[in-house]
């Protein structure tokens, strides 16, 4: 979705191609980047051991919209950024005789963490004021240094901060939450605060222990699974495209999986276009909304499997105090 400004901007597409990388010197392999995904895997590089990797950068422009439009001066800059660990570089392209734009950007190991989001952001001089946003690329580049393989689509992100003296402002005021689910961008993402809950991040990166740890989590587990498929169904119904007869449009990449995921659940027996039409009026205009809330939720409950987590912990606790359920 292409953001509005108060201002002309380009009109034309803003392309972003990343033409090859070199880690530590040495060219990556071909296959570890894909322009249909547009993402970059930089595991298993080759070495074990890398400290930067640098990607060389082309860019297509609006030529003749942007020699003819009202604006002076333009300015090509790639932004590498990752949430995670709140990096930020940026790089100038130059425009070359052919009226591309090229350049590289480095990413440094020790910054990152899981996956870098490369942007692409054109400025210009517009009303004597410089560096006014005139353009940008559609959808990102992804650098994701633990896959092999360059795949855009990841199911979900995983990002370990401490909501109260860490790096991210905006986790700030909920620094007594254990966990937060976020929904706004390309994946979604659970943020777990290392600072909430001592131990927990480490119960939860564990594959053995006592009984007690394995419940502790499964159930905990299964928990921040409820929540985040809660919240990914309402961001994805939240804002629904509408044809011309008023007909919602299934959504795109992981909220329609979501969407396709949760519909027999939350609406049993109903075909997804009908299941939409109902959700969105009932959204939209508030009538039985609140009812449908119950069905969510079983819906996601149903998704992270928290009944049979439920169960097997309720059995565990019989066998360790030594009393049986009544099935009669």
């Amino acid at each position: 979705m292409r953001a509005v400004f108060p201002y002309p901007t380009l009109f034309g597409d803003v392309n972003l191609d990343v033409t090859s990388v070199n880690v530590d010197g040495t060219e990556l392999p071909y296959a570890h980047v894909s322009k249909v995904e547009q993402t970059v895997a930089l595991h298993q590089t080759g070495r074990e051991q890398w400290e930067s990797a640098t990607l060389h950068l082309t860019a297509k422009l609006p030529e003749d919209e942007l020699s003819e439009g009202p604006w002076t001066d333009p300015v090509c800059l790639a932004v590498l950024t990752e949430k995670a660990t709140n990096a930020r570089s940026t790089t100038r392209l130059a425009r070359s005789r052919d009226g591309s734009w090229r350049g590289s950007i480095e990413l440094v190991r020790a910054r990152h963490l899981n996956r870098a989001t490369l942007d692409l952001t054109v400025t210009a001089t517009l009303d004597g004021l410089a560096g006014r946003i005139i353009g940008a690329t559609e959808k990102p580049w992804f650098v994701d240094l633990h896959v092999t393989t360059p795949v855009r689509q990841r199911d979900i992100e995983i990002v370990e901060v401490d909501f109260r003296e860490g790096p991210h402002e905006w986790l700030h005021p909920f620094k007594e939450s254990p966990w937060i689910v976020e929904t706004t961008g390309e994946i979604p993402t659970v943020y777990l605060n290392t600072g909430a809950v001592e131990g927990l991040v480490d119960a939860l990166h564990g594959t053995g222990g006592s009984t007690e740890e394995k419940l502790l989590r499964e159930l905990t587990a299964s928990q921040i699974a409820q929540d985040a498929w809660t919240a990914m169904f309402h961001t994805a119904i939240s804002d629904l495209e509408l044809d011309e007869d008023g007909t919602p449009r299934m959504p795109a990449g992981w909220r329609e999986a979501v969407v396709r995921m949760m519909l027999p659940d939350v609406l049993p027996g109903r075909q997804p276009t009908d299941a939409l039409f109902d959700i969105n009026e009932r959204r939209t205009k508030g009538f039985g909304w609140s009812e449908l809330q119950t069905s969510i939720q079983y819906a996601a409950g149903r998704r992270s499997q928290i009944t049979r987590k439920l169960t097997n912990a309720v059995r565990a606790v019989q066998r360790q105090t030594g009393t049986t359920t009544d099935e009669s």
